[in-house]
């Protein structure tokens, strides 16, 4: 993950963005504690972070799904925990739980601060993930409008998943884990179902016409801003 590709390959590689990441962790430390704001050093950080993935304290962290999609909170999320002692708590969980940075920078600012390549793998992840989901809520939603009596839960999304992807949240997610190669199970690990997400996005726009996602995304689009909005908390 650098600004110019964002994937590693293994060997010398990867014990030179081991050492790339911890650069990147001692300056945001000594930034933190110049006194320069916290999050705009934590985004020059992330900026100059190089692993897509690693295990850390025994808990697998993974930024970047299906190497396409950069789930930026995640790694900020693990960044913040080498500065916890030095951040306000309050503006450390307004950040990680709510998506509320400590102060406002323009989408252009930001963009800048992740940098090219990271930058588009975000937006792969905005679209891809937290759009799709936003998607499967609203038509769930949909589905509840005008009916006189509930539907069970686990049918009303697989009523949702036939609506949107014209199949069963059981058949896609087997075929899902057969291209992945994963073993079946019970559940989703919170990365693997990312990646499902992701893999869902894919699925969505290669069987749908162009309007159809156009319109699916809007819809998706619009949920997003009514929760997002402050008399919607």
């Amino acid at each position: 993950m650098t600004d110019e590709t964002i994937s590693f390959n293994e060997g010398d590689e990867k014990a030179a963005a081991l050492a790339g990441d911890a650069l990147a962790i001692r300056h945001l430390k000594n930034e933190v504690r110049s006194g320069r704001n916290w999050y705009l050093a934590l985004l020059e950080t992330i900026n100059m972070w190089k692993s897509p993935e690693e295990c850390y304290k025994g808990e697998p962290y993974k930024y970047l799904i299906a190497s396409e999609a950069f789930d930026w909170l995640r790694l900020a999320e693990r960044l913040c925990d080498e500065i916890k002692d030095l951040v306000p708590d309050d503006e450390l969980v307004n950040l990680l739980f709510f998506d509320r940075p400590p102060v406002k920078i323009s989408e252009s600012e930001f963009k800048q601060a992740l940098g090219p390549a990271k930058y588009r793998a975000y937006l792969n992840y905005l679209y891809g993930i937290l759009i799709e989901q936003a998607l499967l809520l609203a038509t769930v939603y949909e589905l509840r409008k005008g009916r006189i009596s509930p539907l069970d839960p686990e049918e009303e999304v697989d009523r949702a998943y036939r609506k949107i992807y014209r199949a069963g949240q059981a058949e896609l997610l087997d075929t899902f884990e057969k291209e992945m190669k994963y073993p079946r199970r019970v559940s989703l690990t919170l990365t693997e179902m990312k990646e499902f997400t992701y893999w869902l996005f894919k699925y969505r726009v290669k069987k749908s016409e162009k309007p159809k996602v156009a319109s699916d995304t809007k819809k998706a689009l619009a949920l997003l801003y009514r929760k997002m909005s402050p008399r919607n908390p």
